[in-house]
C-alpha cells in the first residue's frame, strides 16, 4: 500500500480525505482495465468513471475553477493504478476547460455530457509547426457571415479520433501572435473535420493529427472574445499545469511502491536487498523525491484553490519537478528490478513508458524553467 500520511497534511480539508478514501476503494475494484484495444479501453474507462461520479469534480457550473485539489487527488490516485485511467480522467476536464470558465449556457450543455461521461473531450493546441511556441498557431478561422471558416491542422491531439467534441484554437487576426487567437466549440461531427492520422506512442493512449478543410463554424462556437484564446489557453493549463505533476507523483509512488516490496522479497549475497547500503541509498532518493513533488504539486493546488488569479510560477515549479523526479524514481525502479524491470508487462516497465510524455505536454521542461525563470526575476 503507498503512503497515504500526506493526506494529513494542512494543505487538505475532510472532504479531500473522504474522497481520496472512496476513490482508493473505487480503484482497488475497478482498476487496471484491459488496454488491449486502447481506443475501446478509454472509452469504457470515461464512462466508468462517468457513472461512479468522478467526473463531477472536472468542471464547475458557475464559471469558476474547478477545485484543484481535488483534481491532482483524483489524478494522483488514477495514474497510480492505472496510467490510461488517468489519461481518461485528465482529458475530460482539460478538453472542456474553456468552457467551463469562458463558456455560454448554450456551450456549457456538453458539460452535462462530459461529466457523466456521455461525451469524450479533446483540447486541440498543438500544430505541426508550433507546439510550445503557442503564439505560432497558423490554424485560422475566418469570418463568414455571422459565423467562421476553420482551416489547418492540430496534432498529438489527445482523444484525437474517439473524441465527441474538440476545443479548438485557432487565429483570428485582432493583433500579432499570440494576440489575435481565439477558441472554439467544434464537434466532432463537423462537416470537413477528418482524422488525417492516428499516432503511436510507448505508452498507447489516443493520439492523432486533425485536419480542418473549410469547417463552417456557427458564431455560438466561439469561446470567450475574439482574440482572447492565448489568455483562455493559459488560464486552463494554469488550471491543469499542476495536476500533470499530481499524475507523475502517482507513477512515482507506485513505483517506490513495488520497489519496497521487491527489495523485501529479493534475496542477494543470503539477504533481502533492502540490507545493502546501496540499495537503501536509492529507496532514500526516492522517497525523498516523492515527497519534495508532493509538495509542491499540492502547494501549487492550494494556492490556486485559495483563490490566487495566477500560479503560473507554482504550478510550473510543480510540474516540472514532480515529472523529472518521478522519471528518476521510476528509472531507479527499473534498476533495482534487474531483468524482471525491462520485460514487457511488468509495472515498472509500464511506469517507464508512461512517464516519459509528462515531461513533454502541457509546457515542456525546459519551458517550465523559462516561466520560472521569469517570475523570479520579475518579468
Amino acid at each position: 500500500m503507498a503512503d497515504r500520511s500526506f493526506l494529513d497534511w494542512p494543505f487538505f480539508e475532510d472532504h479531500h480525505r473522504e474522497l481520496a478514501d472512496a476513490l482508493e476503494v473505487w480503484c482497488a475494484d475497478t482498476l487496471p482495465v484491459d488496454h488491449t484495444d486502447v481506443d475501446a479501453a478509454c472509452c469504457d474507462l470515461v464512462a466508468k468513471l462517468g457513472t461512479a461520479g468522478w467526473l463531477t469534480h472536472s468542471a464547475t457550473d458557475d464559471g469558476t475553477a474547478p477545485d484543484v485539489r481535488t483534481l491532482c487527488l483524483i489524478r494522483e490516485t488514477l495514474a497510480r493504478h492505472d496510467g490510461l485511467a488517468d489519461f481518461a480522467f485528465a482529458m475530460q476536464g482539460l478538453g472542456m476547460g474553456p468552457v467551463t470558465l469562458f463558456g455560454t449556457d448554450e456551450q456549457r450543455a456538453w458539460l452535462s455530457e462530459t461529466r457523466m461521461g456521455r461525451a469524450i473531450s479533446a483540447f486541440a493546441l498543438s500544430e505541426p509547426a508550433s507546439g510550445s511556441d503557442v503564439a505560432n498557431i497558423a490554424t485560422e478561422a475566418c469570418p463568414d457571415g455571422n459565423g467562421f471558416v476553420l482551416n489547418g491542422e492540430k496534432t498529438w491531439i489527445s482523444n484525437g479520433g474517439i473524441a465527441d467534441v474538440y476545443t479548438v484554437f485557432a487565429r483570428t487576426g485582432e493583433g500579432p501572435g499570440a494576440k489575435g487567437l481565439s477558441a472554439f466549440l467544434v464537434p466532432a461531427d463537423s462537416a470537413g473535420l477528418e482524422v488525417a492520422e492516428r499516432i503511436d506512442v510507448i505508452a498507447p493512449h489516443p493520439l492523432a493529427r486533425l485536419r480542418f478543410d473549410g469547417v463552417k463554424l456557427p458564431g455560438s462556437a466561439l469561446i470567450g472574445e475574439p482574440g482572447k484564446g492565448f489568455r483562455i489557453a493559459m488560464s486552463v493549463l494554469d488550471v491543469f499545469r499542476s495536476t500533470v505533476g499530481a499524475a507523475a507523483l502517482g507513477f512515482a509512488r507506485r513505483a517506490l511502491e513495488e520497489t519496497l516490496a521487491r527489495v523485501r522479497e529479493r534475496h542477494l549475497f543470503g539477504a533481502p536487498m533492502s540490507e545493502l547500503q546501496m540499495v537503501q541509498g536509492h529507496v532514500a532518493d526516492m522517497a525523498l523525491a516523492v515527497d519534495a513533488a508532493a509538495l509542491l504539486v499540492y502547494r501549487a493546488a492550494w494556492t490556486k484553490d485559495r483563490g490566487a488569479d495566477r500560479v503560473s510560477r507554482e504550478a510550473a515549479m510543480a510540474k516540472l519537478h514532480a515529472t523529472e523526479t518521478a522519471q528518476d524514481v521510476i528509472d531507479k525502479a527499473v534498476q533495482l528490478h534487474g531483468g524482471d524491470g525491462v520485460r514487457s508487462g511488468q509495472i515498472v516497465e509500464q511506469l517507464y513508458r508512461e512517464i516519459r510524455a509528462l515531461r513533454i505536454y502541457e509546457g515542456a521542461s525546459d519551458v517550465q524553467k523559462v516561466v520560472i525563470a521569469r517570475a523570479a526575476m520579475g518579468d
